[in-house]
């Protein structure tokens, strides 16, 4: 029971990265001009860093870095 509510709370807070990303992509339409190189980096490397942690079975680094990914993958939508 106690592993299904954990899971539940981080999909929650997953839900909230995409509101979070579509936030922080309006109020800097500046920097994401200037730093798209660095965001598609980031989104690619955290994707990397999810699939290492859904077969390592950890979840602190799935979702740590499926987090980061969801944000910074917002800042690439036009």
């Amino acid at each position: 029971m106690q592993e299904i509510i954990k899971i539940l709370i981080s999909v929650g807070v997953l839900v909230l990265g995409f509101f979070i990303g579509m936030y922080m992509r309006s109020q800097t339409k500046d920097e994401q001009k200037d730093g798209k190189k660095y965001f598609r980096i980031i989104t690619i490397v955290s994707f990397i860093l999810v699939i290492i942690g859904l077969t390592t079975g950890k979840d602190w680094l799935l979702f740590t870095f499926a987090f980061t990914a969801i944000v910074t993958a917002q800042s690439l939508r036009k």
